[in-house]
């Protein structure tokens, strides 16, 4: 499978600013973009179009949406739908993101309405998972990932396309923190998230991919794509730079 090297921006970057980044990035990844590799950037909302216009055309570049309502339209004011992001040609979407679990206060049940309604609706799903400090320190790592997983793929069959579906195990004390999990809790938890993939959706597990997040930055990107069942990242505030990010997708 191809490794997904994708780029969380959250709400930062205005639309000129998103640009002026993308086309940066493809500029110093011309030449050096793999053909195992492929690119992913998660603009804001009211970025989407202009970072759209760099990316597109562009093979192994995509484009997704950080979020979503799991509804085609209705009253449901600042939202968005799925068909709102693939009429942005956005490819992919996030569904599950720590910041959309402990900030916002989505439930598991409401991520997985999330993954499978975005599935149904043509997009590639990104499905975040991942234990806070409290849960690590009294050993539930292995438990919160399974929750999560089972509520996540709850609506998912096993006959689900590989290429549609992807994992991203960040673990929550070390989103933004400059903490990053060791080369064997990253191992672990990848470990544990291939079984319980394989336990839920059977021999198809083995094709999805299962990215890290959490501090991720050029210095270790590559010692932790060197990992086990680690098949990419999901990179926040060291992708807000071209050069950073730049330096951690050739990884």
């Amino acid at each position: 499978m191809k490794k997904l090297m994708a780029a969380n921006w959250k709400m930062h970057k205005t639309a000129t600013e998103a640009e002026e980044t993308a086309r940066e990035v493809v500029r110093l990844l011309d030449g050096k973009l793999a053909g195992d590799r492929s690119v992913l950037i998660f603009p804001p909302f009211t970025a989407i179009q202009a970072v759209a216009a760099v990316l597109s055309g562009r093979p192994g570049y995509y484009w997704g949406g950080q979020n979503f309502h799991p509804k085609d339209e209705g009253a449901f004011t600042g939202e968005v739908s799925p068909e709102m992001l693939l009429d942005l040609g956005c490819s992919y979407a996030l569904a599950g993101h720590s910041e959309r679990r402990w900030v916002f206060g989505e439930s598991d049940e409401l991520v997985g309405e999330k993954v499978a309604f975005g599935l149904q609706k043509g997009l590639r799903m990104v499905l975040c998972i991942g234990e806070k400090l409290e849960e690590r320190k009294a050993d539930k790592v292995e438990e919160v990932i399974s929750r999560q997983l089972e509520a996540g793929l709850a609506g998912v069959n096993e006959d689900v396309a590989p290429e549609s579906l992807a994992v991203a195990y960040e673990p929550v004390w070390a989103i933004g923190t400059g903490e990053v999990a060791g080369p064997e809790e990253i191992s672990e938890a990848h470990t544990q998230t291939r079984v319980k993939l394989r336990e839920l959706l059977g021999n198809t597990a083995d094709q999805i991919p299962i990215l890290y997040g959490g501090s991720v930055k050029p210095a270790n990107a590559e010692q932790i794509m060197e990992l086990d069942n680690v098949d990419g990242v999901l990179v926040g505030g060291a992708s807000l730079a071209a050069d950073s990010f730049s330096g951690i997708v050739p990884a």
